[in-house]
């Protein structure tokens, strides 16, 4: 019998009991052990070895131990000292429903069909290392194919060694061009791409070296009739190619071109189809992780074999990075069929699903607890709130809990004033969490999915207050050690 034992600390243990106790029915039997600490996310490995003494006595013989999860140190090192795998539970012990769930069912996000070519819409403007530079952030965001995007009178003298350094440094390459001499170019420096061909241009293919597809358009985008005759065309050569119907913006016939790749995948079935998606994300002023969401929701439907994306406006610098995540859950959600929901949480860049996981009389319940002057800070459904010894307060405004804090008497105080300025950046992470719905734990960022970058720790000696390891480990006088 796989028997697990949960490590935690003085306030949390009744909560995760009864968490523990409502999950019902489980692959696993369970017992806690509270090892004589107040706050579980003050746990090191070094401080569980000393409170957790061996042999391991408990009800059965242990299989795991569980420990919270922003508890530090090296777990490997100590599963070797017990002799049985020491995990990491989730960070909110409110999520062991949803991360037992996942672990029992893991989803597998490494497939995806549709490919991302990402243009670099200036590329006649740079030089040739600006453009590899370009290309080795555009793949390591997820980009398969980098194309390189010509510009309206203006000359692309570096075209073939741009061609030539892509493939070199391992990329997939296309060119985009609407100039036969720049498409014919690109295609004899070794691009696999050229990005398109509409039915005038179609000559040209007789003169492409092997291993050269063309992305086929109409004369026009609503050149349906031009366009299916030139996917007709490669289909009776036998040559490879992309068929793309032009994805129109909004409010300018949106829906129309969704009707039109709908058209082709009906009458082509099995013909591959290029979707580029810069018209919808660039050129509306919305958060495109969930346009992006959407859009890659519709190629997994249409089977589509590519999009073409872009970085150019600021509110779009992160469109490869979300595009790349939405075609693995949509490409999951498709071969398993279910719902893209529950899969990934990385494009829910504004909103949590579960924003507060405590209510105000499990954060009050907490508070009634605690008997040090250490703040922590709770977001629930009614807005933020402040507890230590001295009470707990609620508020909507930090200006409002500022007052109720106590600590206005030694603002000259360095101390107060380190103090008085981590409380500032926690409670303003608090606020917006509460306003937006977005899940707040103290002493950790906000997460933004694949909004935003992963931040590097501060070295030490930076400037201004060592953060927090967690939220008990900061004083009205500053930072103190713990027991650990």
């Amino acid at each position: 019998m796989d028997h697990r034992l949960f490590l935690t600390g003085r306030l949390a243990e009744p909560s995760l009991r009864r968490v523990l106790e409502e999950l019902g029915e489980l692959p696993f039997t369970w017992e806690l052990r509270e090892i004589g600490v107040q706050v579980a996310a003050l746990m090191t490995a070094d401080l569980i070895r000393r409170r957790v003494p061996l042999p391991l006595a408990a009800r059965a013989p242990v299989t795991q131990i569980v420990v919270p999860g922003r508890c530090q140190g090296d777990l490997v090192a100590l599963s070797a000292h017990y002799g049985v795998p020491v995990v990491r539970g989730p960070e909110d012990l409110k999520d062991l429903p949803t991360h037992f769930q996942r672990a029992q069912r893991p989803v597998d996000l490494s497939a995806y069909r549709t490919r991302i070519f990402a243009e670099i819409v200036d590329a006649p403007r740079l030089t040739v290392a600006e453009v590899l530079a370009r290309a080795a952030a555009l793949a390591a965001d997820g980009a398969d194919v980098i194309d390189l995007g010509s510009l309206p009178d203006t000359p692309f003298p570096q075209l073939v060694d741009c061609v030539r350094a892509l493939k070199a440094a391992g990329h997939a390459v296309s060119v985009d061009s609407l100039q036969p001499d720049e498409l014919l170019a690109g295609a004899r420096a070794g691009a696999d791409f050229l990005l398109s061909l509409p039915p005038r241009l179609l000559g040209l293919v007789d003169e492409l070296p092997p291993g050269c597809t063309p992305v086929l358009i109409g004369a026009e985008p609503g050149d349906e009739a031009g366009l299916h005759a030139s996917v007709r065309e490669l289909q009776r050569r036998g040559r490879p190619f992309l068929a793309d119907p032009i994805l129109d913006p909004l409010p300018f016939g949106l829906a129309r071109s969704i009707v039109r790749y709908q058209r082709l995948r009906d009458a082509f079935p099995d013909a591959p189809i290029l979707m580029g998606v810069g018209n919808v994300t660039e050129l509306t002023e919305a958060d495109t992780s969930g346009i992006n969401a959407l859009l890659l929701g519709l190629a997994a439907e249409l089977d589509v074999a590519a999009i073409l994306t872009t970085q150019v406006s600021p509110h779009a610098r992160r469109a490869v990075r979300e595009a790349d995540l939405a075609r693995r859950v949509m490409h999951a959600a498709a071969q398993q069929r279910r719902l893209p929901k529950g899969l990934a949480d990385g494009l829910m860049t504004v909103h949590a699903r579960r924003p507060w996981p405590d209510s105000a009389e499990e954060i009050a319940a907490t508070a009634a607890q605690v008997r040090d002057p250490n703040f922590r800070i709770q977001v629930a459904e009614a807005g933020l709130y402040v507890y230590n010894r001295d009470g707990l307060r609620q508020a909507t405004d930090p200006f409002v809990l500022w007052p109720q804090l106590g600590l206005g008497s030694n603002a000259g105080d360095a101390s107060d004033a380190g103090h008085a300025f981590y409380l500032g950046v926690e409670l303003a992470r608090a606020e917006i969490a509460w306003q937006l719905g977005k899940r707040y734990v103290q002493d950790q960022p906000l997460d933004w999915g694949v909004a935003t970058a992963q931040v590097p720790a501060a070295a030490d000696g930076a400037c201004g207050p060592h953060p927090p390891t967690s939220p008990s480990t900061r004083t009205r006088s500053g930072p103190r050690k713990t027991d650990a």
